[in-house]
């Protein structure tokens, strides 16, 4: 099962990104030479018009490879003699299609499990909140004192509490206050005996599904934050093979869980090809803006040879984290 849920990371890792690159080259007059999903020989290819479609042995990346995108050429729809304003769009398109994908997964998970609400599901039987009185369909509508209509903030307020939790609720549009003393649950967390009433709400699930992908990109940026700070080791990064394990040890709990953590990495993926880095789509579009502004300044060549570099670099700190992951899998 691992290998499958490995195989589903890559594809919506990676096939997104490329196709993102594909389409809007096409659509700003870029010609492209190959579109390859995979690294290696290829086991499929086909040639469609002035493009090589192929799907290659090793599920280790992809390409879209643009005519002038890493050499000179005199090709009037070479990559590298278009408008500023194209290339920037056709290297924002892989990451632009990483965070769509993201937040479709996320959105679908929510449609999936569903929407918590401030309605009152189910009491447990001698609990704090039936001890007091609430039942079933009541809607929460303030905690501690706070207006509320977010489930989690129902839930953040009796976490919070330290002794009382003062709830009102609508019961059929009476307001009634309730005082409970919350119980210490078996995670050492404090209950009162509720559950909340799940519903699917396509609209609502698009707002979860953007403010679950907002949290990501947040968590992404703290993560980046403090390996640039050094509160974090490189060695806290995962590679492809940690990835792979990762994906494995998620699977366990299930698919959703899975989807999820697609969801984080292709969000991840998304943000570090933007970062301002040779080789990577960020340092491309460093480099067209440097050159809308200088002119011919920087040669094709000359930015070609330093994206090659990047690239090796790039490489090198890839086999350290995968010589990290290894080495993990064996502690």
């Amino acid at each position: 099962m691992t290998a499958i849920y490995a195989i589903l990371l890559f594809l919506l890792m990676i096939t997104p990104h490329e196709l993102g690159h594909l389409l809007v080259a096409k659509a700003v007059g870029v010609q492209v030479n190959e579109f390859a999903i995979g690294m290696g020989p290829a086991i499929f290819k086909r040639q469609k018009g002035e493009t090589l479609y192929s799907l290659r042995a090793f599920p280790l990346g992809g390409y879209c490879a643009m005519e002038g995108e890493n050499e000179e050429s005199d090709n009037e729809r070479a990559f590298n003699n278009r408008p500023a304003w194209a290339k920037i769009l056709v290297l924002v398109a892989g990451a632009a299609m990483n965070v769509l994908t993201a937040l479709i997964i996320m959105i679908c998970i929510s449609l999936a499990v569903g929407t918590a609400t401030n309605t009152v599901g189910e009491v447990t039987k001698g609990g704090p909140a039936e001890l007091q009185g609430i039942v079933a369909g009541d809607k929460i509508v303030a905690i501690n004192g706070q207006a509320t209509d977010e489930w989690q903030e129902v839930i953040n307020g009796i976490r919070d509490s330290k002794d009382i939790v003062e709830l009102t609720v609508d019961r059929n549009g009476e307001i009634i206050n309730y005082s409970l003393t919350p119980t210490v649950g078996s995670d050492k967390v404090p209950v009162i005996g509720i559950k909340s009433k799940i519903v699917k709400d396509p609209i609502k699930s698009i707002s979860n599904g953007a403010k679950g992908t907002w949290q990501m990109g947040k968590l992404m940026f703290s993560s980046l934050k403090q390996l640039i700070s050094g509160s974090a080791s490189i060695k806290d990064v995962a590679g492809p093979v940690g990835m792979v394990s990762l994906v494995g040890q998620t699977g366990k709990l299930g698919f959703t869980y899975v989807a999820n953590l697609i969801a984080l990495i292709s969000l991840n993926l998304a943000i570090l090809n933007l970062l301002p880095l040779p080789a990577l789509d960020g340092g491309r579009i460093i480099f067209v803006i440097i050159r809308k502004i200088t002119g011919k300044m920087i040669s094709d060549r000359t930015e070609g040879i330093v994206h090659m570099i990047g690239m090796a670099l790039l490489l090198g700190l890839l086999l350290m984290v995968t010589v990290n992951d290894v080495g993990r899998l064996f502690q």
